[in-house]
């Protein structure tokens, strides 16, 4: 049987048609498309109109392979959300968690609830990009008063395929509004900030089936389909991928961002995961991520699209190798980061303040930021096996990001692991693996894991 899995990361889309035979997974990417927070005003929005169109073309084109998938799943980055209001309409525009309203909500959020207290809840990391804040910005603008239900991007845009409203474990998990033990909506949270509650609908697991295509989009691509919940936060169907190994696995899921991390059976909400500032985020089959969030290719896609597409990212990596390098490593993770209008300039920036070298050409800026990622990674995973009492001899790479070779050869260099690399299309193959397991054709992740490892090359460095 062939499974679609709908994978949409912060700068593009991708249609990924899965076959299931003979024990191996097979790929065949059949529609890609550009995403990107478009700034309207002094807004920073998703186009969710546009994101809609683009996920129904790129299920039309099976049609065009004679081929009905089984089923479809979309993921999609974490802790953006749209609000619908009681005719199940839009209300308003879908904000980009790089949006800087969120910066002031966080400040009035934590005069209400602590995040020492909400750590001890949720065990989500303080960014103030998470759900929990951008809604309180919604509070203080009035557009929450409007709300009927809240329903997160991949939640919203299963909805418009369906016409069914539900909200996705793995995904709710990212927002700092769940609770990590019980695994439901934390309703002290949720009183305490003023939130209503009627908006929080019921959380369903990974695997759920939410019906088939509304009968116009069935029309529209010429077929009918079950549309099923994958592991719908990007990183958690991602980790999925991450190939059986001995032990639990230590992972990069290397994209935008860099997800480092393990897969735990239960929450660390010690002291010293508040200090390491740790997530706890929602994994399959009730298993929990503990990892960090690292600005990961995010800057480098930056570089690249702040010079007009000049280089190709193999031009950039290998300014980087061939140049000398300035030394200077910074902290990717400081706010100023996160949406500068240069990132050219934001990195010189850094340097000259904190009185490192400022690197002046190409190479000498990618090197600041390879060696600075490397150096992220090193000290993350130090710290997670501090924290979590436990020891990693291997670290497991997926993702887009995982091609990046010379990245692979100085995370190796300074984490001194074995480092395996792939597959490469990691969220797509977690997506599909959900969806596969809900069908019955996979018995569980275990027995996923196992076909991931005899279907894609994993590369050791």
């Amino acid at each position: 049987m062939h499974y679609l899995a709908v994978d949409i990361g912060a700068s593009s889309g991708r249609h990924i048609l899965g076959s299931y035979e003979n024990g191996k997974l097979t790929l065949k990417e059949i529609y890609r498309f550009s995403n990107g927070a478009e700034k309207r005003g002094d807004k920073l929005v998703w186009n969710t109109e546009e994101l809609f169109k683009n996920i129904v073309q790129g299920i039309k084109e099976c049609s065009k392979l004679g081929v009905v998938p089984y089923s479809v799943g979309i993921d999609t980055w974490g802790v953006d959300y749209a609000l619908l209001d009681n005719n199940g309409d839009l209300i308003g525009e879908v904000y980009s968690y790089r949006d800087d309203r969120n910066a002031s909500a966080l400040k009035e959020v934590e005069k209400i609830i602590t995040f020492e207290e909400s750590y001890k809840i949720t065990g989500i990391q303080r960014a103030q990009y998470n759900t929990v804040y951008q809604l309180y910005a919604d509070k203080l603008s009035g557009k929450l008063d409007k709300a009927e239900t809240m329903l997160s991007i991949p939640d919203y845009l299963h909805y418009l395929l369906s016409g069914v409203k539900k909200n996705e474990y793995t995904h709710a998990s990212t927002s700092g509004l769940l609770d990590a033990k019980t695994g439901d909506w934390s309703w002290e949270i949720i009183d305490k900030l003023g939130y209503p509650r009627k908006i929080f609908g019921k959380i369903y697991k990974p695997g759920e089936v939410l019906g088939n295509l509304k009968e116009e989009i069935a029309k529209e691509v010429g077929f009918q389909t079950k549309v099923v919940f994958p592991a719908s936060h990007d990183t958690a169907s991602a980790v999925m991928a991450v190939p059986a190994i001995k032990g639990q696995p230590l992972y990069i899921s290397s994209g935008t961002w860099s997800l480092l991390g393990t897969e735990l059976e239960a929450p660390v909400t010690t002291k010293e995961a508040f200090d390491f500032n740790a997530t706890n985020e929602g994994g399959y089959a009730g298993t929990i991520r503990f990892l960090r969030n690292i600005t990961g290719m995010w800057t480098i896609q930056s570089i690249k699209k702040e010079l007009n597409g000049k280089y190709s990212y193999d031009d950039l990596m290998n300014m980087a190798i061939d140049c000398n390098s300035t030394g200077s490593i910074i902290d990717l993770n400081d706010d100023r980061f996160l949406a500068p209008d240069s990132m050219i300039g934001a990195i010189k920036g850094y340097c000259e303040e904190k009185g490192l070298v400022v690197p002046q050409t190409v190479g000498e800026i990618m090197d600041v930021v390879y060696r600075s990622l490397a150096t992220i990674y090193a000290e993350t995973i130090s710290k997670t096996e501090e924290v979590t009492g436990k020891t990693f001899e291997v670290l497991n790479i997926v993702g887009g990001g995982s091609k990046d070779g010379y990245l692979n050869k100085l995370t190796k260099e300074y984490t001194g692991k074995r480092v395996l690399a792939g597959p490469t299309e990691g969220t797509a193959v977690g997506n599909l693996l959900t969806q596969i397991i809900s069908s019955g054709e996979i018995k569980d992740l275990k027995e996923g894991r196992l076909v991931v490892k005899n279907s894609f090359e994993v590369k050791e460095i």
